[in-house]
Parts: structure tokens; sequence; C-alpha cells
């Protein structure tokens, strides 16, 4: 049997993922650097409750993809916006400007992958206050 303590490979349950409570929503992280030895991945199921989003932002370096798993996303790509629903999924090229917005009034649940794990900082640039973005949705 292979040695599990040194995390070449891990089972995460549910209740082993690392919570992370970010104003509006709730990362549930299955893989990242320190949980995982040496890997290039980044893994989190996302809850954002009605009226939440994690709204306009780019990764200068890594690339992602969005999973949907229950709710519905209203889901923008530079200046296009389509309704996202369970099953469906996008793919993002690092640098390339997103917004997932929750305005329906269930539970938004979506699994977001990410990479690679190690690209510097910052990983996340928020743009919510620049133009065109901050007038895009009103």
């Amino acid at each position: 049997m292979p040695e599990t303590s040194n995390f070449a490979w891990r089972f995460v349950s549910f209740d082993e993922a690392e919570r992370e409570e970010v104003p509006g929503r709730i990362h549930h992280w299955y893989c990242k650097p320190g949980m995982v030895r040496e890997t290039n991945l980044l893994f989190v199921r996302a809850h954002l409750e009605p009226g939440q989003a994690h709204r306009f932002h780019f990764h200068p370096r890594m690339e992602e993809i969005l999973y949907i798993l229950s709710g519905s996303a209203e889901q923008w790509v530079e200046r296009e916006q389509r309704t996202m629903r369970p099953g469906d999924s996008l793919y993002l090229p690092a640098g390339v400007i997103h917004g997932t917005y929750n305005t329906s009034h269930d539970l938004l649940e979506f699994l977001a992958i990410l990479s690679p794990a190690s690209s510097g900082e910052p990983v996340t640039i928020e743009v919510i206050d620049q133009e065109p973005w901050k007038s895009l949705r009103t």
C-alpha cells in the first residue's frame, strides 16, 4: 500500500476540505499547495448565496475552468453574459476578465480549477471599480 503521510496523493472528504469564508461566499478547498505535495492545481468548491458574486476580476497568470453544480450563475466573460446552469462549464485563459453573479433565489454551487497553482502574486486582480466593468451590469 502507498505511503499516505507524504500527500503525494490524497482523498479529501467534504468534512476534510479546508473551509474559507470570504465576504459573500464560502470556499471548500480540495487541492492546493500545502494540501497536496508538488501540485500545480487549485481545486475549490464555491458557494454563493443569493445576491452574492465573485465580481469582475482576472487571474494574470492562471487559466481556470468553472463547472456549475447547482443553482444558476449570471456569468460574464469580458462583455458577454450567459446564464450557466448545472452541468455547464466555462474555460478561461489567463488574463481574461470575468465575473460570476448569483441573481437567483437559490444557493449557487460551482467548482473552480485553476492552474498553475504557484503563479506568483497577485493571483487575482479585481477590476469592478474600473470602467467598463463598474457600469456594465447597471
